[in-house]
This record gives C-alpha cells, structure tokens and sequence, in this order.
C-alpha cells in the first residue's frame, strides 16, 4: 500500500523508458514525491509516462502526447480534476481515465463517473491494484469495435460522433449515458446484471450501491423510450438485471 509515508526518500530516474514501450500513461498530480512513485510504477510495466504537474500541463500534454490512458488526481492547480475528466472525454471519448485521489466519498466517485471517469482509486493505494485498474481499463477500450451507427425504432445513434436523434430531434446524451448505450447494443438481448454493468461499463470491480446503474437507466428511458414508465427496449429483468431489445 502506498502512503505519503512511503514516498519519502525516494529516488527514481525521470526519463526512465522500457525499451518494449506499450504506450504512454499521462500521470497528473501535483505531489513531486507521487509523481515519481507512479513513473515508477507504470515504467517498470513497458508504459512511457508524461507527468504533468498542474491542470492546465495536463491538458497539453494530454493534446500532444495522445496517452493510452491518463492517471488523475481530483486537487490540481489551475484546473481541476473533474473539469479535466470531463474535458478529457469530449476531445477523446475512448481515452481511459482512472481517478486516484484521497477523497474517498461516495458522492464523488458518483460525480466522476458521470463526468466519464473510468475508473477510481483511493489513496492510499496497492501499485498492484492500481496496475491492474489501468489496464482493465485499456484492455476494454481495445475490444473489437461495432458499427459506429446504430438504429432502433426512432432512434439513431452515433457512437463515434456522439450524436443522438430521437424521431430526427437531437437528444443529449452524456458521455457515460453512450458507454451505457454502447454495452447495451453490444449485447442485445443477454441479461446483464448490475454488477457486470459496473465492472464493464463504470470499470468498478465493486461499489457501495448498484443504484448508480439503476438512475443511469432510468435517464437513458427518460431520452429514449417512447413510454418510459413503460419501456420496450430497456427492460428490467426482475431479480436478475436488464436486457436491451432493439
């Protein structure tokens, strides 16, 4: 587990590369000591790391360095986390974010997976469990991708564009409500239980209440179904989760 305590004293090499690169990580966090622990971690598993120490780098970097994954504290100068997660999500949808913060209330980890987070780790952290969220994260992002246009009843939607019609209206969408969408037309008709749909779609291998998956459901009727308090599409499958019916 790594604590503030853990990071005192530690000396590692900044520009570090593996010589089999996987991609870049964009780390952002203000802590110089962190900053480090995390380049270390991420180095010795094949990944380059870009480390911004402030908002506003992190968006740059973000830019220019077109990372596989970005790690992110809440607390940042300049711009804040959650402003950058949900900034993050409107220049790259696909690109994973996991949260690594001390902030630990449900709340919060509620907002960030509606700004789009993929993820969220509380500090203090495992390097290891940290590790494995970051690469979950990237391993679901790289499945195979479907039709980008998707139609079903008076329903279109473009996944890559992030555009939604509803009888040839625009309907908003937020950026987790498609992730939603997509899982669901990846899987028509299987019963997916609440508990899958977290871990796929929020990338929550647990969380304190799978209500979160329940309210995301009920909007995704509220936008598209024709009767919501009767849908035809996004159904409930009692005792064992929902099912997509185009």
């Amino acid at each position: 587990m790594v604590t503030d305590t853990d990071l005192v004293g530690e000396e590692i090499e900044l520009d570090s590369v593996s010589p089999t690169n996987l991609g870049t990580i964009l780390v952002i966090e203000d802590d110089p000591r962190m900053q480090k622990v995390l380049r270390r971690i991420f180095v010795s598993e094949h990944y380059a790391v870009a480390v911004a120490g402030d908002g506003q780098t992190g968006l740059e970097l973000f830019q220019s360095e077109r990372p596989i994954a970005v790690v992110l504290d809440l607390i940042l100068p300049k711009i804040s986390g959650r402003e950058l997660c949900q900034t993050f999500k409107s220049l790259s949808n696909e690109t994973p974010i996991v949260v690594l913060s001390a902030i630990s209330e449900v709340v919060d980890k509620v907002l960030l997976l509606e700004l789009g987070a993929d993820d969220y780790v509380t500090k203090p952290f495992s390097p290891r469990e940290l590790t494995a969220r970051v690469q979950a994260a990237i391993r679901r992002q790289r499945k195979p991708v479907g039709a980008t246009l998707f139609r079903f009843a008076d329903c279109e939607i473009d996944f890559k564009s992030m555009g939604a019609r509803r009888n040839g209206i625009p309907v908003i969408l937020t950026a987790h409500e498609f992730k939603l969408l997509k899982f669901f037309t990846d899987n028509i008709d299987h019963v997916l239980t609440r508990e899958l749909l977290l871990n796929e779609v929020w990338g929550y291998n647990s969380y304190p209440t799978t209500r979160t998956v329940d309210n995301q459901i009920l909007k995704l009727r509220q936008k598209l179904e024709p009767d919501p308090a009767n849908p035809k599409h996004l159904l409930t499958i009692y005792g064992a989760g929902y099912k997509f019916v185009p």
